[in-house]
């Protein structure tokens, strides 16, 4: 009995030793700031680093509708931050991005319900193979096409309640991102597609952030890029059984929880200041640079147009949209 619990208490040290010891040290819990009177939209935001950061927004009296792909997870995340917080404001919307039909109902629904918006989270994420209903590759979809058509829907509302910010959940795994603007959505070729795809969507999200900030110079929409860190959440959940012994222990190991992964989303949310940062990339709530094609000006305008073609903003042949600013000025 006394070796068993020896060997159970040496575990039990080994465990926090490696649990606590080796990850990274997360940036402290800011304080929430002021947010009532503003409205803000979390992608994702029934679990992992979306609920965390919907928890955070509501804390300081923002209204919060939270989008989702599974209602009954939607509606009791919306629940549970309702009770948690004592704010009312929060509301679970049905998002599918992977499905661009779904996309614009949201759109169209949140625009007829709803008369402000101030804060856009495009938080949700996905790693698997597979396509959507549309054609394209789903974690290319989801991260970057199904995102970036919202964004287009929901911009002249942003505009309209400005100052208001976007925010994209991005990663560092944008360093393997390759782009090719007359290849998008379609599934990379090699063995590892399902990884290089999200590696592309990730490289897509930063790339988007910086040609978002030059056509909306001028108009008070600011947005920014995040890492949010290596995170405990779903996101990996399709990995392939056979990777899973290898790639679970990392994670058990190595990986932060969702609300310290939240972190930098909400302080490009919320931090004052930010504004003259607009389209830079942001990593553990301090400005970093992206790797070098994820700065490319040209390559970042390519997907623009080449993601207006794709969600049907623009038709084949047609000249893309002008660029908001422009509009304004």
């Amino acid at each position: 009995m006394g070796w068993a619990l020896l060997g159970a208490g040496l575990l039990l040290a080994l465990y926090t030793l490696l649990r606590y010891g080796l990850r990274p040290a997360a940036p402290p819990p800011r304080a929430c700031p002021e947010l009532r009177g503003r409205t803000a939209i979390v992608t994702g935001g029934s679990g992992g680093i979306g609920a965390a950061t919907a928890l955070e927004l509501a804390r300081g009296g923002a209204r919060v509708v939270l989008a989702a792909r599974n209602a009954l997870r939607g509606e009791a995340a919306a629940r549970r931050i309702r009770t948690e917080t004592g704010n009312p404001e929060v509301r679970f919307m049905q998002l599918d991005l992977a499905s661009l039909r779904s996309v614009r109902a949201f759109a169209s629904a949140f625009l007829r319900q709803e008369p402000h918006l101030h804060l856009l989270i495009n938080n949700a994420g996905v790693s698997a193979g597979g396509t959507t209903e549309d054609g394209f590759s789903l974690s290319f979809q989801v991260n970057h096409l199904g995102h970036f058509l919202l964004t287009q829907l929901l911009l002249e509302r942003l505009q309209s309640c400005a100052p208001s910010r976007v925010v994209i959940v991005a990663s560092r795994a944008h360093c393997a991102g390759r782009l090719h603007p007359d290849a998008l959505g379609r599934p990379p070729p090699g063995p590892l597609s399902a990884f290089q795809d999200y590696c592309d969507s990730k490289l897509a999200n930063v790339l988007h952030a910086r040609e978002l900030a030059t056509r909306l110079e001028g108009t008070q929409v600011t947005c920014y890029a995040v890492h949010p860190g290596f995170v405990n959440t779903e996101l990996f959940r399709h990995t392939p059984l056979w990777l899973k012994p290898f790639f679970l222990p990392l994670v058990w190991l190595f990986f932060c929880e969702a609300d310290e992964g939240a972190q930098t989303s909400l302080y490009c949310a919320t931090q004052e200041g930010l504004e003259c940062f607009s389209g830079r990339y942001f990593s553990d709530c301090h400005l970093q640079e992206p790797w070098p094609l994820a700065r490319d000006d040209r390559l970042a305008r390519a997907l623009w147009e080449a993601s207006e073609r794709l969600v049907g903003l623009v038709g084949a042949g047609e000249s893309p949209s002008p660029s908001p600013a422009a509009v304004v000025q």
